[in-house]
């Protein structure tokens, strides 16, 4: 992990210019996604998520096995914090292994699939548990770089936290399908490849070492960071990138996609972006996944049972703590061309899947 020890340096400020164009991309992105869940027509053979749907828990259960739950836990955790969508990786990782594709076992699938982020969350937890013990520091004021920091997370949480809020039925119902996900796929790949050269140019040239998961040590090499610090986080760069992660309710967008290029457009160096955008997951994916538990949890182990539940969990942590660990070593080197390429890639294989019926649109 680039650890936040090593950014001692005096960030260059960021052009006002800059960070006003950058706010209105945001703004009229969030406005756009909130325009078409309200306006668009719903997928053909989309399912009414207000409709009286019974759930047969016993033939959920049989749907599911230990296997099947540690593979969507692979799934979850490589995918989580990779700029490559977890949502709709598990969409079509659930079909091809016939788990929730009918309506009257869809509900436990979908509630598994979100409660499991809690591995993934667990994983960065212990692996930026600095960073979170500098914030819970400013909380009390004894940090006063982690009081910034924690501000910062709260602000871009907000966006997110509200309009998922109103629109979670929209979303559901409008955008949660097979096509959907394979143009935001297709989407995001082209934008990660149009703005790659421009991202790497404001990463690090010598990042410090990932820390260990027990305490790890530092590297001594000293990083060369172009961009703000995430200490020098403004509310201003914060409330931007928080209306970007709007953009991510679409499914297939992908989370950190959005919070990471914002970032970095607002000023911060690409080191300061991941990081930000990892410890905004905490919150946003923490939400979801308390809610979910709270409303579907009975349902869940009513289905599934302990086992498959527990597995998915673990093996979503150990993955996501494999795949953060590489990524952030990958960019310190090497750019993100490498996901948008993969995107383009996905969302191609996504396509002759739905094309030839080996998945549906919509399960069920």
């Amino acid at each position: 992990m680039i650890s936040p020890q090593t950014l001692h340096h005096r960030p260059p400020s960021t052009p006002s210019g800059s960070v006003a164009r950058a706010a209105l991309r945001a703004a009229a992105a969030a406005v756009l996604i909130m325009v078409v869940l309200l306006v668009a027509p719903k997928p053909s053979g989309a399912s009414d998520t207000t409709a009286d749907t019974t759930t047969d828990a016993t033939a959920a259960g049989e749907q599911m096995t230990v296997g099947k739950a540690a593979i969507l836990g692979v799934v979850e955790g490589v995918t989580e914090y990779l700029p490559v969508s977890s949502t709709g990786h598990l969409y079509v990782s659930q079909q091809l292994l016939g788990v929730g594709d009918t309506q009257a076992t869809k509900a436990p699938a979908d509630s598994f699939a979100i409660v499991i982020q809690a591995g993934a969350i667990l994983a960065v937890l212990i692996l930026y548990r600095r960073r979170i013990l500098s914030v819970f520091q400013g909380v009390i004021g004894r940090s006063a770089e982690g009081r910034t920091v924690g501000i910062a997370l709260v602000v871009a949480f907000l966006p997110a936290a509200i309009i998922g809020v109103l629109a979670e039925d929209a979303i559901k119902s409008k955008l949660f399908a097979g096509w959907p996900i394979v143009v935001a796929w297709a989407v995001g790949g082209v934008a990660i490849l149009v703005l790659a050269d421009r991202l790497q140019h404001r990463r690090p040239s010598d990042a410090a070492a990932v820390d260990g998961a027990a305490g790890g040590t530092q590297s001594a090499g000293r990083a060369n960071v172009i961009g703000t610090a995430l200490e020098a986080i403004t509310p201003r760069q914060a409330l931007i990138i928080g209306l970007a992660q709007v953009v991510a309710m679409w499914p297939g967008t992908s989370r950190s996609l959005v919070t990471i290029v914002a970032a970095v457009l607002v000023g911060l160096s690409v080191s300061a972006a991941v990081e930000f955008s990892f410890l905004l997951g905490l919150g946003t994916l923490g939400a979801a996944t308390a809610y979910e538990a709270l409303k579907n949890g009975s349902l869940l182990v009513d289905s599934y049972g302990g086992a498959e539940i527990v597995i998915g969990l673990v093996v979503a942590f150990i993955t996501a703590a494999v795949a953060i660990t590489w990524m952030v070593r990958w960019l310190e080197r090497r750019s993100l061309a490498i996901f948008g390429w993969y995107r383009l890639a996905i969302a191609g294989v996504g396509a002759v899947l739905l094309l030839t019926g080996t998945i549906t649109s919509t399960p069920g």
